[in-house]
């Protein structure tokens, strides 16, 4: 995925988060277990909240999961139930202050929240609720959740007042709440952010992505709902579902099963593996060309080429069936990748992140010495990593470089917690597909439509979060279009958090 900003080539500004309520057994080992496995999610920090029936332990610091903790780290975690979280920044920014779960102790016990996505009217919250003397230590969205969840339990039972809660905040979260000892998921009425339940054997887990389930040897039951409040059961024997808002339609974010997501996990009941194998072969379906070769940029592009040129060995470009003896397309690995240059890579001139690039990635002459090579990758950012692999193959004695990308062009940014980049930077945003593909200086360039998008989610279009592909948002942001109608909720209406 080419996102400039990143220079190894990964996203910015998602988080991972994590609950676990187990009958007998400490949560702190499988909570680590689960970052682990939603490490891809948050590289910035990690922290674990625990309670174990008197007290709330917490251990938070920036650095992976494997540098956050050690044994003595989780030994001192307590109780049966907790949550975490990993973090790239969102709304905040990185320093530790942001690092979460965030927790707050007032009158009515102990909170630690995650929270995975960004909302739009913090700001609003927050002035209001320092107006009211509440004395906020971060610039972070989820603080202003905290504050304002731990206000209405002063004046209501704990479902009554998540969704006081939920009726004030306007954005994408999927949540880990632990009150005291009970262990909370909340995701969005719009279910932009994936949250899913798990069954243990002795317990029950909500997380980000059904990978960290399997990774504790769990079940998926399901996804959490939009709009809805799981609570765990204290003993780790089940779970109630509340369901606090309803809404017409979803806004599922499309780019969960594009990028984010990891390939195994099942989202809003898809195998994202799957799903982008069929985006793959839509690709070649809307605008396969004849090459002989087709190579993924590795690793966000692989299962789009897999599915691409599975289709292409069924049909030929021009969507007849291939005759006995053509094989269609060849499908290689052309580029390589050096795993150990990490984000913490220093590149102070631009010279140097250019060569990041032959640093991280490699081309394998055989595959791609007097070849035509169609070049596989999930989305072009800013295009300068795009334009650095297209001269890569290039200078390998590559005859032609087609570039197919498996989701539409993006042309704006995200607020719902990608930091993908702003307009100015965008390389799709004002300019035509022709014209993106000359800067690159590739031979030809398609996108995938949004409508195969849609089709391959087996979605709507209403139903999903297009925003940075259209410019139109599921939700009410300052100075942008809406795709639906919004009401954005009214901050400063004290009778909302009198008790009902």
């Amino acid at each position: 995925m080419d996102h400039g900003r990143d220079q190894t080539g990964g996203p910015r500004e998602k988080c991972g988060v994590v609950g676990v309520s187990l009958s007998e057994r400490s949560a702190a080992r499988p909570l680590y277990y689960s970052l682990y496995a939603l490490q891809h999610r948050g590289q910035e920090s990690a922290g674990i909240v625990t309670h174990d029936g008197f007290q709330q332990h917490s251990h938070v610091e920036m650095g992976l999961v494997g540098d956050v903790f050690a044994e003595d780290d989780l030994d001192q975690l307590n109780g049966t139930a907790g949550i975490g979280h990993v973090r790239y920044p969102t709304a905040g920014g990185v320093n530790t202050c942001c690092a979460q779960p965030f927790s707050v102790s007032f009158k009515s016990g102990s909170l630690g929240l995650a929270h995975n996505g960004n909302l739009v009217n913090a700001d609003e919250i927050r002035d209001e609720l320092e107006g009211l003397g509440h004395a906020f230590t971060s610039t972070g969205d989820t603080e202003v959740i905290a504050h304002d969840l731990a206000r209405n339990l002063l004046e209501a039972d704990l479902v009554r007042a998540v969704k006081k809660t939920m009726e004030r905040i306007h954005g994408s979260y999927s949540l880990t709440i632990s009150h005291d000892d009970v262990v909370l998921g909340v995701r969005d009425p719009e279910g932009n952010r994936p949250l899913c339940i798990g069954e243990l054997d002795d317990g029950y887990v909500l997380a980000s992505e059904s990978a960290a389930i399997d990774t504790l040897d769990g079940d998926l039951v399901r996804d959490v709902r939009p709009g809805e409040l799981v609570v765990l059961d204290r003993d780790g024997t089940g779970f109630d579902s509340y369901q606090l808002v309803d809404r017409d339609n979803t806004a599922h974010c499309f780019f969960e099963h594009v990028y984010f997501a990891r390939p195994d996990s099942v989202i809003d009941d898809s195998l994202v593996y799957e799903v982008r194998r069929t985006l793959g072969r839509k690709l070649w379906e809307e605008s396969g060309i004849e090459t002989d070769v087709v190579m993924p940029v590795p690793d966000s592009g692989r299962a789009f080429a897999s599915g691409y040129a599975e289709a292409a060995n069924g049909t030929t470009a021009e969507g007849e069936e291939r005759p006995e003896g053509d094989d269609g397309v060849e499908f290689a690995e052309g580029l390589m990748k050096n795993r150990y240059v990490g984000r913490t890579f220093i590149m102070p001139t631009q010279d140097e992140r250019e060569r990041a690039v032959r640093l991280k990635l490699n081309p394998i002459k055989s595959t791609v010495e007097g070849k035509t090579v169609t070049l596989i990758d999930d989305s072009i950012v800013r295009g300068t990593t795009s334009t650095q692999l297209v001269e890569l193959l290039r200078d390998a004695g590559a005859e032609e470089v087609h570039l197919r990308i498996g989701a539409p062009p993006i042309v704006a940014p995200c607020y719902m917690g990608i930091d993908m980049a702003s307009r100015e930077e965008l390389i799709a945003a004002g300019q035509s597909v022709d014209d993106i593909g000359e800067q690159i200086s590739a031979d030809s360039l398609s996108y995938l439509s949004i409508d195969a998008v849609a089709e391959a989610l087996g979605e709507s279009r209403a139903d999903l979060c297009l925003g940075c592909v259209t410019g139109e948002y599921p939700y009410d942001i300052e100075g942008e279009t809406t795709d639906r109608d919004v009401e954005r909720p009214q901050i400063g209406d004290t009778s909302l958090v009198a008790d009902d």
